[in-house]
């Protein structure tokens, strides 16, 4: 563990993670977004193409070249964080960091064969050392899940996009890739936000570092409570056309908005999960090999059922109100479909046994059968 040199925060023990499984803090939204982008058509032929065609080795001389690489002699307190997390996460061989001159506050993982983290002067100059320490321990998230190899497709993509925009098929092809892939890597984000939260272990310096990103380094006029309460105001202000107008404001977007991320991240430390992730409890990396990619996929799944139930997103809300009132229709339909069609006998007098056929519920025999009316209650 690393001392503290500025000597404005306590030093303090970290709990370690040996051989701890990315699937312990991904997104359930990262992995069904992965998924999905896997299934896109042309995708993978597009990625195995692009992956011998990119300058990988041209970008690591340009960032050797013309930036400054963390160590021991140079930015050494970064280099002490980013050991720190490696260590924490159980990262065996630490990536290569570089500082690069840019005011806008930024970081990145990067990178096909071996990832490279890269942050910005702006980044440096704005966090203090436990946010910094967050968003070290979320680069390192990053390249823990191996998300720098489709990092580095879309900055690609990206640019090729711009080049051949004056194609109109080509580029409607490529930006197909390139909506999925930005989908993908927002969904992403939210993932490496809880790596960031394993490695820093505190919550504040998180929350603190998101709310510098969106308003600047002016801690003395921020308030955590009220940030957050803006996220709780853009999930359900206005009606349909801020819905449409929210996933619009969106799309061209590599991360999700700032207050968005700091409701997710305060959500998942006050969940059950984190805190078995805390005591010890989480799947190891030497488990994922026996891991099913169909539970993955139910879990997901879940994840965005319950998303659109508990939305309060107005357009969510109607999405979840019309999936219910389908299920019901379908339900009150099928009913009587199989009453039409010979598969129920529709209700009957009671008999002298005591039966309750006659109320349109579901009876059971003295041998444990289901009645003959026990189709008729699907609408319920």
């Amino acid at each position: 563990m690393t001392e503290n040199d500025q000597g404005n925060v306590p030093s303090r023990q970290r709990k370690r993670f040996p051989g701890i499984s990315s699937r312990a803090y991904e997104h359930p939204a990262d992995r069904s977004a992965l998924v999905a982008l896997r299934k896109l058509s042309g995708f993978d032929t597009v990625f195995k193409a692009l992956s011998g065609l990119l300058p990988e080795r041209s970008l690591r001389l340009l960032f050797l070249s013309d930036s400054v690489r963390v160590s021991d002699a140079q930015f050494s307190h970064l280099n002490d964080m980013l050991r720190d997390a490696c260590y924490i996460l159980d990262l065996e061989k630490v990536p290569p960091m570089y500082v690069t001159q840019d005011p806008k506050p930024n970081a990145m993982c990067i990178g096909l064969d071996e990832p490279i983290i890269v942050v910005t002067t702006g980044l440096v100059e704005l966090l203090d050392e436990e946010e910094m320490r967050a968003v070290v321990g979320h680069e390192v998230g990053h390249a823990l899940s191996g998300h720098s190899v489709y990092r580095t497709v879309l900055l690609f993509l990206t640019g090729l996009a711009l080049k051949i925009a004056w194609i109109p098929l080509g580029n409607v092809a490529i930006m197909a890739i390139v909506t999925a892939l930005r989908e993908w890597f927002r969904k992403s984000e939210l993932s490496a936000d809880r790596a960031g939260l394993l490695v820093g272990q505190d919550v504040q310096a998180s929350m603190r570092g998101l709310m510098k990103i969106a308003g600047g380094n002016h801690l003395h006029e921020m308030n955590v409570d009220a940030f957050l309460a803006q996220a709780d105001e853009y999930e359900k202000a206005g009606d349909l056309r801020d819905s449409v107008l929210k996933i619009l404001n969106v799309l061209p977007r590599t991360h999700p908005f700032t207050t968005v991320r700091a409701a997710e991240l305060k959500k998942w430390s006050e969940s059950r999960d984190f805190q078995r992730i805390m005591d010890g409890h989480y799947p190891k990396r030497s488990e994922d090999k026996d891991t099913s990619v169909t539970d993955s996929f139910r879990e997901s799944a879940g994840h965005y059922a319950d998303t659109v139930r508990t939305s309060k997103d107005p357009l969510l809300k109607l999405v979840g109100d019309i999936a219910g009132g389908a299920g019901d229709l379908a339900g009150d339909l099928g009913g009587k479909l199989r009453n039409a069609f010979g598969g129920g006998q529709g209700p009957k007098k009671p008999d002298a046994a005591g039966s309750d056929e006659a109320t349109g519920t579901t009876g059971t025999t003295g041998d444990g059968k289901s009645g003959p009316d026990s189709g008729t209650g699907d609408a319920q």
